[in-house]
């Protein structure tokens, strides 16, 4: 029902900013909640952001003020503008989706998910 590839990631220094994009292929965009997450060695999964068909948007409590979630839907990208990154930041991030009414911190309600793509944050 859905296909998500992301692409964007890569190292950066501290205080420093990424911007990662995740391609979004479905009839039905309006059926799903987007989000972006993270999971590294020896952490739980975290919701990070999502948005809604309706551009309703939600946002971790770590990343605040800090991140921003869009999208384009003329060319059907997923973005995560991430800045003032900060080394806690470093791990695998995902795009994912769930079915409309989906929480962003339930993540079992995310069944389709891309291959995720790493950031690095160094001082």
């Amino acid at each position: 029902q859905i296909q998500l590839v992301e692409s964007g990631g890569g190292s950066v220094q501290t205080g420093g900013s990424l911007t990662l994009s995740c391609a979004v292929s479905t009839y039905s965009r309006a059926a799903f909640c987007l989000g972006w997450f993270r999971q590294a060695p020896g952490k739980g999964r975290e919701g990070v952001a999502s948005i809604e068909s309706d551009g309703n948007t939600l946002y971790a409590d770590s990343v605040k003020g800090r991140f921003t979630i869009s999208e384009d839907t003329s060319k059907n990208i997923l973005y995560l503008q991430m800045n003032s990154l900060k080394p806690e930041d470093t791990d695998m991030y995902r795009c994912a989706a769930a079915p409309y009414g989906g929480s962003l911190f339930a993540s079992g309600d995310f069944r389709y998910w891309g291959q995720g793509t790493q950031v690095t944050v160094s001082s």
